[in-house]
């Protein structure tokens, strides 16, 4: 189902993503996190669907499916740095921002702080360009509304 999109990603200058392409990628990419730490809790799959929702303008059926396929493509994806490099090509540097804050929120999601969901997190935010400053205050900005 995602081989070509696999097959790109895993091309040394991948083709630029499409919309969809890069919607499935930033899910992945969330539900990845989400299963860094070997928990896949149920607060952080409604979190999930619930970013998405908002940030793709998805009702709860299609967000529910968007998220179905990136846990599929999360599964077979073995590398996330091909994720984040399509998603730093095609995501300019204040979305990009959100999309560290979109991790945040699935990372803090269970109330609690993980260091493989943080190691993930900073990774994440070094491999899409987001600098150490812009990443705290993501995370300051999600700390406070959770």
């Amino acid at each position: 189902m995602f081989a070509d999109l696999l097959k790109n990603l895993f091309q040394p200058q991948p083709d630029p993503l499409d919309e969809l392409d890069v919607k499935r990628a930033l899910t992945a990419l969330l539900v990845r996190l989400a299963r860094s730490d070997n928990h896949y809790a149920a607060t952080e799959i409604i979190r999930i669907d619930r970013i998405i929702k908002a940030r793709f303008g998805l009702d709860d059926d299609a967000a529910a499916d968007l998220r179905t396929e990136a846990e599929t493509l999360e599964a077979e994806a073995p590398d996330t740095v091909r994720f984040t490099r399509a998603i730093k090509d095609a995501v300019p540097y204040e979305d990009r921002i959100g999309v560290i804050e979109a991790l945040w929120q699935v990372a803090l999601a269970d109330g609690a702080r993980d260091q493989d969901e943080d190691a993930l997190v900073r990774l994440v935010a070094n491999l899409l360009g987001v600098n150490d400053r812009d990443s705290a205050l993501a995370r300051q900005r999600v700390d406070i509304r959770s």
